[in-house]
């Protein structure tokens, strides 16, 4: 979209489109991503500490290093080098947050000026998604990474990348006969969902505090091998598959559509107080978590779920199970949290040595949105936004965005091509990116000791570069360093980028 803009801004000098288009499309895209990020971010955040957010923040500081070095090196004018920085690292909210502040400057050559940093970030961007690939290529094969063996020690704290199996066992091991679910759950070294029971004829869903007999037959949920290692604990996997018998308890996948259940987690709705039913599993996009207590439902959470069959039309009611609801969006919270954001935005902050700056409508966006999607809810208003919604809302922001950037600097993009010097900023950008990614993976992984796995999906600046991260390692856990790296990256970038050119200018 960036480019084909290019090619019809540069037909025709005067071109453009209104800049309100181009503002809209940026607070649409930066608030979208901040919802969906926020809750992944702040759970990791939680995990790992502060450690892993300054090694993100010491890396792009890394790259804004560079950057003023090559400012100085080959004397170019400050809206070029913070162009170079955002392109480089292939951040378009950053390169909106400096045209943002280049306008506000009250400068006779804002027009130029933001020419300028476009055409920075243009030339620059193809570098920043070419250097990391190449990064990620070559440091895993010096570094001899095994992403099975990664996978493997990770499973237990990170799940992400589970093959969800289901099994029946049969109690034939005396010294469990007695002991609660509580109990044996504690002696297994992993995720496990122990679902329904049958016990002679009867059949149950199991609760916690379940007491197991010999010859009770238990359906088991979760990863292959945590299966294998509570069949091996509790007695012998059976062919029998209690799931088939459908007369009493019934399986169903719902959509969570009601909007009082949303943001909320599974233990606080008190479900066996209503009637008796068990969450499994839970379909969030296109990935598959296996539920507990404390997994907070979302909109457009697709959730299997156990229950008894002369319930399921009030079960269906308590979810609201509409797949039409799911696009639908809160007018009402969605222009509340983007307001929000725009008022933050105006704030300006002001820094030792007479320079002050504002985090702009990128920046006030996308911290609002992120602390909105960590309370997710306030009352009866819902922040979040389903899944479907969220990413029509996302890509119809960028599209705005880099076609208003494109059209509006496509001749001068030209221009400057023509003349001879885009070689020499394709080069800076090669240089900044390059450096960083392999800079990165090495300190992160011998230093720090960060799995590969976690950095490539930090370094993966742009959606490309983490679809090439989940090809190389074969398992989904790239995305947790990608959901760690991308808010704090975010706002480190906005900042970054604009304190660039405060102080090269």
């Amino acid at each position: 979209m960036l480019f084909v803009g290019l090619a019809f801004g540069a037909l025709d000098p005067e071109m453009s489109v209104p800049e309100i288009i181009v503002s809209l499309g940026l607070v649409i895209f930066i608030y979208t991503i901040g919802l969906s990020s926020g809750p992944g971010f702040f759970t990791i955040f939680e995990k790992q500490g502060l450690r892993n957010v300054f090694f993100v923040i010491g890396m792009l500081t890394l790259s804004a290093s560079i950057t003023v070095g090559l400012h100085f090196l080959f004397e170019l004018d400050a809206a070029t080098a913070g162009g170079l920085f955002a392109g480089s690292t292939t951040n378009t909210p950053s390169l909106a947050g400096l045209l943002d502040l280049i306008e506000n400057s009250n400068s006779g050559e804002v027009s130029n000026l933001s020419d300028h940093a476009v055409i920075g970030y243009s030339l620059s961007y193809p570098m920043g998604v070419l250097g990391t690939l190449m990064a990620i290529f070559f440091m895993r094969k010096w570094l001899k990474i095994d992403f099975k063996k990664e996978e493997a020690e990770l499973q237990t704290a990170y799940p992400i990348s589970e093959q969800l199996e289901r099994a029946t066992v049969q109690i034939t091991n005396p010294e469990i006969a007695g002991h609660t679910i509580r109990d044996i759950y504690k002696k297994i070294d992993g995720r496990l969902v122990f679902a329904r029971m049958n016990r002679g004829d009867e059949i149950s869903i199991v609760t916690w505090d379940t007491r197991v007999e010999v010859n009770d037959q238990i359906v088991l949920i979760g990863a292959e091998n945590t299966i294998d290692r509570t069949i091996e604990l509790l007695g012998e996997k059976t062919e029998y598959h209690i799931s088939d018998d459908r007369r009493i308890y019934d399986v169903r996948r719902m959509f969570v559509s009601n909007p009082d259940i949303v943001g909320r987690n599974i233990a606080s709705l008190n479900l066996n107080e209503r009637f008796p039913v068990l969450i499994t599993r839970i379909n969030r996009g296109d990935m598959e978590l296996l539920a507990n207590s404390e997994t907070v439902l979302e909109f457009g959470d697709r959730v299997l779920l156990l229950a008894k069959r002369e319930d399921m039309e009030e079960v269906n009611a308590f979810f609201g199970n509409s797949y039409e609801a799911m696009s639908h969006i809160n007018l009402l919270s969605f222009g509340l949290g983007i307001a929000m954001g725009l008022l933050l935005g105006m704030i300006t902050f002001s820094l030792p040595g007479g320079i002050n700056f504002k985090l702009g409508a990128a920046g006030g966006a996308l911290i609002v949105s992120l602390l909105l999607s960590k309370w997710r809810r306030t009352g009866s208003i819902v922040w979040t936004l389903p899944h479907s919604a969220n990413l029509t809302l996302r890509q119809f922001g960028l599209i705005l965005l880099l076609a208003g950037i494109g059209i509006r600097s496509g001749h001068t993009f030209m221009t400057t091509l023509a003349g001879g010097s885009g070689g020499l900023l394709f080069l800076c950008g090669a240089i900044i990116s390059t450096t960083t990614a392999f800079i990165t993976l090495f300190v992160g992984y011998k230093l720090f000791k960060i799995p590969f796995s976690f950095l490539t999906g930090m370094v993966s600046n742009q959606p490309a570069i983490l679809d090439y991260a989940l090809e190389q390692s074969g398992n989904r856990l790239p995305t947790i360093g990608y959901i760690l790296m991308l808010p704090v990256a975010l706002i480190t970038k906005i900042l970054f980028v604009q304190l660039l050119y405060l102080f090269l200018g």
